[in-house]
C-alpha cells in the first residue's frame, strides 16, 4: 500500500509555515493530507480538479483555557510553495456527506452553518484512497467529540464499517511522546511544528454504537422485571391454558349479574322521562302563541318608525333647499359699494386698497358662478344665468378703465423723465448708472391690479406690456446715448496710435478703449438685466424666478397661492417679443462703442471679445432673453471688425509680392510679427484663445504663402530667401513661442522649412564643386536598381571602369582645399545674413561626408580594393576648412 500523505512529515512542516505566515503561529497541525478540489458540474464541463491541502489544526486559548479547531485549506502558490486559501471553524460544522456519484466512495464534502450563500453547491473534497478518507472523517468526528462534546451528522457512510476500520487501524489509546522543532520561515518568525500528539483516542466504536447495545440491554432489563411480576408456575402449558379459560368464565359471570341488578333504577329513570316529555309539549304550544302576538307588535313598531322617518326626512329637505337658496342669493347680490368702485371713481394710488378688494370679490363671485363650481340644477337657472351676464358687464367695464388708466401712466411717466433735465445732467463729467427707483416704485403701486387685470381678463395685458415696453424703450435708448457720448468724450486717446507691426508702449497705450467698453457694459448690462427681470414680473409672465423682485411687487394668485408655475414655451416666446419691443435699439450705442475702439486700435477687440464672453455666460434665457441676444450680437460685431483687420493684414503682406525688389533679403513683416503677436496676447482676456489662435493661422499662413511667391521670382535666390526669412521669424519669435502653444506650432513649421531649404542649398552647393564624383555614383546605382546589374558586371560598363573611378578621384578629391574654399565664398556671396553662415556651412560639410560615406561604400563593394581615401581621413582634412 502507498504511503499515505498525511505521515508526510514534509508537508506538515510546509502546511505550519504557511499558517505561521498568515498569523496562526499559535496553532498546532493534528492532521495534514493532500486532497483534490472540484464542484461536480465542473468536471462535467471538462474543468480539472485543484490540488489543495487540508489542515487540521487546534489552538488553545491562554485566557479560559478552552481549545479550538479549524479545518484550514491550502492551495500551491506559483512558486511551488503552500500559501492559506480558505478557513473553516469546526464549531460550525454540521454535516459529512460522502457522493454517491462516486463510486469509489472517495468524495465527500463538509456542511457549515455560516456560510453566506446556502444556495451555492459546497466543494467536493476527493480523497487519494478510502484509507485517507476515513483517517480524515476519524480525525474529525474525534476532535467534534473531544473538544465540542457533539458529533455532526454523517451521511453516506456506513458508522459499523467505519467504526471497525478505527478499530483495525488505532489502538484504543495511544500515548507517545510530544515532540517539537523550532524553524524559521521565509518572514523570519518562530515555527512549532508538532509532529505527534499525546491524544486520548476515544473510540468511534463505543462512541457510535452505543445507543445499539444500550438498546439491547434495556429491553432484557424490562423482560426479566415483566416475568417477576408473576410467580406462578409455567413449566406445563396445558395446566397454564385451562387457569386462563377459569379466569375469563369468572370475569364474564360478574359482568352479568351487575346488570340484573340495576334493572329497578332504570325503569324508575324511565317513567321520569314520561313526565318530562309532556311538561316540554305544554311549553312549546305557550312558545307559539307568544310567538304570533310579538311577530304582530314587531309589524306595528316598524309601520309607525317608517311614517316617522318619511316625516323627518321631508323636514330636513325644506330647512337644506331654504338654506341653500338663501346662499344662492347671497352669491346673486352684488354689494353696492364694490359696483360704485368698480364702474367709477379715480385710480388714485390711496384708493389702490379698494380697488383690490373689490377686484378680488368679483374675481370669487365670476369662479363660484362657473359651471365646474355648481351644480347642474343652479347652473340652468334663469338667476343664475342674468347674474353672470351682469358680473361680466361690469367686469369689462372694470378692465377698460384700468387698462386705459394705466397705458395713459405709462406713457406719462415716461414722458417727465425724459423731459427732465437734470435727470440727464447727471452723465456730465460722472459716469454713473441710471437711477430707475422712483420709476419703479410707482410701477409697484398697480403691481397688484396688474394681476387681477390678468386673472380677470389675460388679453388685457397686451396692449399694456405693448406700452410700457414702447414708453421705456424711448427712455432706456436715450439714456444709452448719453452715456456713450460722454464715454467717448471723457475718454482721453494717444493722438498717434501704434500701428499693426509696431510694438507697444505707455506713449501709445490704448488700454483706455477696452475699459470704456467694459464700462458701458458694467453699467447697462446689469441695468437691462434688471429692467428685464423687473418687466417679466411686473407684467404677470409666469414662472419667471428673481427673488429680488418677488417681495417688492408683492405677486401672488388671486386665490391667495404664491407657487409659481413653470414657464410655458408659449409664455416665454411671448415674454421675448415683449422684451424686443423694450430693448431694440439700445444696441446701437453698443455698436458705436465698438466701431470707435476698433478705430483707435483694432487689436482691442480681443479683450472687448473676452469681456462680451464673460458677460454673457452669466445670462440666463427666460428673462435676460433679449440680453443674452444683445451679448451675442455684440460679440458677433466685435468677431467681424477682427476679422477685418485680420484681412487687412493679409492684404497688406500680399502686396510685398508686387512691390520686391532684388537683391531680397529679409522681409519686414517675418521680425515684425512679433510685435503683432505680442500686443494680441497681452489683450487676450477670458475665452478670447480661440480667435487669437485663427488670427494667428490665417496671419502666418498669408506670410508663408506670400514668402514662397516672393521666393520663386529668382530660383537663384529661392532658398537663400526662404533661409533668411524663415531664420528671422524664428529668431524673433523664439521667446514668445516658448510661452504660447499656437504660435509654437508656427515656430516648429518654420525651422522644418528652414532645414529643407539648408538641405537643398548644401546639395546644389556640393554638386556644383563635386558633380563628376556625384554623377559617377549615380550612374552605378541607375545600373544596379534600374537595370539590375551585379556588382561584378558594373566595372565592365562603359565609363564606369576601374581607370574612369580612378580619374573621377583624381578630379574630385585633388586639391579638396581649394574646392571647399570656392564652396565657402559662394556661400558668402549668397547669403545676405552672415550669422547664419557657420551653421549652413557646418552643414554643407556634415552632407558632403555622407554623400562621400555614400560613394566610399559603393567602391568597397563593387571596385574591391581600388584606393580610396577614407572617410575618417577625409573628415580630418575638411574639418579646419
Amino acid at each position: 500500500m502507498a504511503r499515505s500523505s498525511a505521515e508526510d512529515m514534509e508537508l506538515r512542516k510546509s502546511c505550519a509555515v504557511a499558517i505561521a505566515g498568515a498569523g496562526g503561529k499559535e496553532e498546532e497541525i493534528v492532521l495534514s493530507i493532500r486532497v483534490a478540489k472540484g464542484r461536480g458540474i465542473f468536471e462535467k464541463l471538462g474543468r480539472l480538479a485543484e490540488p489543495r491541502v487540508l489542515a487540521v489544526t487546534t489552538k488553545r486559548s491562554e485566557r479560559n483555557e478552552k481549545t479550538k479547531a479549524f479545518i484550514r485549506v491550502l492551495k500551491y502558490s506559483t512558486g511551488a510553495g503552500l500559501e492559506p486559501a480558505k478557513l473553516y471553524k469546526l464549531k460550525h460544522l454540521t454535516k459529512l456527506e460522502v457522493v454517491t456519484n462516486d463510486p469509489s466512495g472517495c468524495t465527500f464534502f463538509m456542511g457549515f452553518d455560516n456560510l453566506r450563500s446556502q444556495s451555492v453547491a459546497p466543494p467536493q473534497w476527493t480523497m487519494r484512497n478510502i484509507d485517507d478518507r476515513n483517517r480524515l472523517l476519524f480525525c474529525i468526528l474525534n476532535l467534534c467529540k473531544e473538544i465540542l462534546v457533539r458529533l455532526p451528522k454523517v451521511n453516506g457512510i456506513d458508522i459499523v464499517e467505519l467504526a471497525l476500520w478505527a478499530k483495525d487501524n488505532t489502538p484504543a489509546v495511544i500515548t507517545t511522546q510530544v515532540t517539537t522543532t523550532q524553524e524559521s520561515n521565509q518572514d523570519g518568525a518562530t515555527v512549532t511544528v508538532v509532529t505527534e500528539r499525546e491524544v486520548q483516542v476515544v473510540s468511534v466504536e463505543k462512541d457510535l454504537l452505543v445507543s445499539h447495545a444500550e438498546e439491547e440491554e434495556e429491553d432484557m432489563e424490562s423482560m426479566k422485571s415483566l416475568l417477576s411480576m408473576y410467580l406462578m408456575g409455567i413449566g406445563e402449558t396445558e395446566a397454564f391454558s385451562e387457569r386462563m379459560k377459569q379466569e375469563l368464565l369468572a370475569l364474564e359471570a360478574t359482568n352479568v349479574y351487575s346488570l340484573l341488578e340495576a334493572e329497578p333504577l332504570l325503569d324508575e329513570v324511565v317513567q321520569e322521562l314520561d313526565a318530562a316529555t309532556l311538561c316540554i309539549d305544554d311549553i312549546d304550544e305557550w312558545l307559539q302563541i307568544f310567538n304570533v302576538k310579538l311577530r304582530h307588535m314587531r309589524e306595528d313598531i316598524a309601520s309607525i318608525e317608517s311614517r316617522n322617518n318619511t316625516m323627518e326626512l321631508l323636514s330636513d329637505n325644506c330647512k337644506g333647499l331654504v338654506d341653500e337658496l338663501d346662499r344662492l342669493l347671497n352669491k346673486l347680490r352684488i354689494p353696492p359699494e364694490y359696483s360704485a368702485i368698480l364702474t367709477t371713481g379715480s385710480f388714485e394710488e390711496k384708493r389702490m386698497l379698494k380697488h383690490v378688494e373689490a377686484c378680488e370679490w368679483l374675481s370669487a363671485a365670476l369662479h363660484s358662478l362657473q359651471a365646474s363650481n355648481m351644480e347642474p340644477c343652479y347652473a340652468n337657472m334663469r338667476a343664475v344665468r342674468e347674474q353672470h351676464e351682469e358680473l361680466e358687464k361690469l367686469k369689462a367695464i372694470f378692465v377698460k378703465r384700468a387698462t386705459d388708466f394705466l397705458m395713459n401712466y405709462f406713457s406719462t411717466l415716461a414722458d417727465f423723465m425724459l423731459t427732465d433735465k437734470s435727470y440727464f445732467a447727471q452723465f456730465r463729467g460722472q459716469l454713473k448708472r441710471p437711477d430707475h427707483a422712483d420709476l419703479r416704485f410707482k410701477c409697484r403701486t398697480y403691481a397688484r391690479l396688474l394681476q387681477h387685470l390678468k386673472s380677470l381678463d389675460g388679453s388685457s395685458l397686451v396692449p399694456l406690456r405693448k406700452a410700457y415696453c414702447q414708453s421705456l424703450n424711448l427712455l432706456l435708448r436715450r439714456e444709452a446715448r448719453e452715456f456713450s457720448n460722454e464715454l467717448r468724450s471723457s475718454t482721453k486717446i494717444p493722438r498717434n496710435p501704434p500701428g499693426w507691426f509696431e510694438g507697444s508702449s505707455n506713449s501709445n497705450d490704448t488700454s483706455m478703449v477696452s475699459e470704456a467698453y467694459s464700462n458701458m457694459l458694467k453699467i447697462f448690462i446689469p441695468l437691462l438685466v434688471d429692467e428685464s427681470s423687473f418687466f417679466a414680473h411686473f407684467m404677470c409672465f409666469e414662472g419667471i424666478d428673481n427673488k429680488d423682485d418677488d417681495d417688492d411687487l408683492e405677486i401672488m394668485d388671486p386665490d391667495g397661492k404664491d407657487d409659481k408655475p413653470e414657464t410655458t414655451s408659449s409664455e416665454l416666446g411671448a415674454l421675448n417679443e415683449a422684451l424686443k419691443d423694450l430693448l431694440d435699439g439700445i444696441q446701437e450705442d453698443f455698436y458705436a462703442i465698438i466701431d470707435w475702439a476698433w478705430k483707435v486700435d483694432p487689436l482691442r477687440c480681443i479683450s472687448m471679445y473676452g469681456l462680451t464672453e464673460r458677460y454673457l455666460s452669466g445670462q440666463k434665457t427666460d428673462a435676460a432673453g433679449f440680453v443674452r441676444k444683445l451679448l451675442d450680437d455684440l460679440r458677433s460685431k466685435i468677431i467681424s471688425q477682427f476679422n477685418k483687420f485680420i484681412d487687412e493684414v493679409c492684404h497688406q503682406i500680399e502686396r510685398n509680392e508686387r512691390n520686391v525688389r532684388s537683391p531680397i533679403g529679409v522681409l519686414s513683416y517675418m521680425t515684425k510679427f512679433e510685435n503683432l503677436a505680442s500686443r494680441m496676447e497681452h489683450n487676450i482676456q477670458g475665452q478670447s484663445r480661440d480667435m487669437v489662435d485663427k488670427a494667428y493661422s490665417k496671419l502666418v499662413g498669408a506670410m508663408f504663402n506670400t514668402l514662397e511667391k516672393i521666393a520663386e521670382t529668382d530660383s537663384k535666390s529661392f532658398d537663400i530667401v526662404l533661409i533668411e526669412n524663415y531664420a528671422a521669424f524664428q529668431n524673433s519669435l523664439y521667446e514668445l513661442a516658448n510661452a504660447v502653444s499656437s504660435l509654437a506650432k508656427f515656430y516648429h513649421l518654420a525651422s522644418e522649412s528652414y532645414e529643407q531649404a539648408c538641405t537643398r542649398l548644401c546639395n546644389s552647393v556640393i554638386n556644383l564643386q563635386f558633380d563628376k564624383l556625384i554623377s559617377f555614383h549615380q550612374k552605378v546605382d541607375e545600373l544596379r536598381l534600374r537595370c539590375g546589374k551585379s556588382n561584378e558586371e558594373i566595372p565592365f560598363q562603359q565609363g564606369l571602369s576601374k581607370s574612369d573611378l580612378r580619374k573621377v578621384l583624381k578630379y574630385s578629391l585633388t586639391g579638396i582645399d581649394r574646392s571647399f574654399n570656392i564652396m565657402y565664398k559662394k556661400l558668402v556671396k549668397s547669403l545676405t545674413t552672415e550669422e547664419l553662415l557657420p551653421s549652413i556651412w557646418i552643414k554643407c560639410k556634415k552632407e558632403f561626408l555622407d554623400k562621400y560615406a555614400a560613394f566610399v561604400e559603393m567602391v568597397l563593394k563593387i571596385y574591391g580594393n581600388e584606393p580610396v581615401t577614407p572617410v575618417a581621413e577625409m573628415k580630418e582634412l575638411i574639418a579646419p576648412l
